[in-house]
């Protein structure tokens, strides 16, 4: 059987990727290995402690620090959200998916906080990008983006995301990524900070996750990789450096994508996940909001319809939930989600296993690629 370290450098031989980090715990053993360089054009090699744009995989994060808030009773997950976000206190929804945008009616109920919990508040990405209201969502807000550049700071985010109109009606579609945006929004709103130092304070410290944040420090920048875009020639195209959007903080701080971490702090928090909510011998979350987060909560009509994203899988908060062994590697209650920059995280919470594969080249569609295919099948084998 291969070792982790000859996956990575497969991946790395075949020029699917610059380099990589993997990690595949089991209980408490841990591997770890590391391949190639930060950057095409870059002799540092990669190494433990790199730091990548997660994109997606910021998107448990985000639901962990709202069910803290729920805990902390701000909020209840059946609470309508409009008391934090008026801009959503009168949503309307588009007649037909295919209708324009100004043929609309008004949403049958309020938005809730399980709405965005859940992905189902009406907003977000469905199978087919080319529908009125998903044109305007992604051209008006960035929404799809790996990038940060030119989104509006949040309140103005929200001022534009009121004149949109919702996909579908609250509660009945999972569409995929906005509500994380929102609840981005809902968590500042809610603790009356604003969501890097909310994240800093309740997760990253308790959890010593001291290289994970929404901008990479200039003295941190040596660690830092590049962002790559497949070109059609089979190559690689240059979208950011290091020095580039992460260097300094952003005006919209992205709770669905806009974290950068390592590999190690990531799996501090798939272990807090995989202990109940705990660590260090602190309780972060409560049991019953780990079984939450990790628990499928869609329909099966709801499943089929988003199967584009999540083919043989449901959706917990802020990640997918897998209901079929549609591959060795899809293990019943396995919880996690990929990011769009290539990037992976995903915990079995039945068996005590954790596995996450850090690289650096964009995702070209929701199908993931080989080399992550090939470390979950590693991952279900080791």
């Amino acid at each position: 059987m291969s070792t982790l370290r000859e996956v990575l450098e497969k991946q790395v031989r075949d020029g699917s990727v610059p380099g990589a980090v993997g990690l595949v715990a089991r209980g408490r053993h841990v591997d770890v290995a590391a391949a190639g360089s930060a950057g095409t054009d870059d002799s540092t090699p990669m190494a433990r402690d790199s730091l990548f744009r997660i994109a997606s995989v910021t998107k448990p994060v985000t639901a962990a620090a709202v069910m803290m808030l729920v805990e902390d009773g701000r909020i209840a997950l059946d609470d309508p959200v409009a008391p934090w976000l008026p801009e959503l206190a009168a949503p309307v929804v588009v007649r037909t998916p295919e209708s324009p945008v100004d043929d609309v009616v008004p949403a049958s109920r309020a938005i809730t906080l399980l709405d965005l919990m859940t992905s189902r508040a009406g907003y977000g990405f469905p199978s087919d990008f080319s529908l009125p209201a998903v044109a305007l969502l992604s051209g008006e807000l960035k929404q799809g983006s790996p990038l940060q550049s030119g989104v509006l700071p949040p309140d103005a985010w929200m001022e534009a995301l009121s004149r949109i109109p919702l996909l579908s009606q609250p509660g009945r579609e999972w569409l995929y990524n906005t509500c994380s945006d929102i609840l981005g929004v809902l968590i500042a709103r809610v603790a009356g900070q604003p969501l890097p130092e909310f994240f800093a304070e309740r997760i990253f410290a308790p959890l010593g996750m001291s290289d994970t944040g929404f901008a990479v420090p200039a003295e941190k920048l040596g660690r830092f990789t590049a962002l790559y875009r497949p070109t059609a020639d089979g190559g690689l195209e240059l979208i950011d450096t290091p020095a580039g959007q992460w260097s300094g903080m952003p005006d919209f701080p992205s709770g669905a994508g806009g974290l950068v971490s390592t590999v190690d702090d990531l799996y501090a928090f798939a272990r807090m996940l995989l202990d109940e909510g705990t660590a260090g011998g602190k309780r972060l979350l409560t049991s019953a909001s780990v079984r939450q987060m990790t628990t499928d909560h869609l329909t099966p009509a709801q499943r089929e319809a988003s199967g584009l994203f999540t083919e043989g899988q449901g959706w917990g908060f802020g990640g997918s939930v897998d209901i079929d062994r549609t591959a060795p590697w899809n293990v019943p209650g396995r919880y996690g989600w990929v990011g769009g920059t290539g990037t992976t995280a995903h915990i079995v919470p039945a068996t005590g296993t954790a596995a996450i594969m850090l690289s650096q080249v964009e995702l070209t569609g929701p199908t993931p690629p080989r080399p992550m295919r090939d470390f979950w099948q590693y991952a279900a084998d080791a």
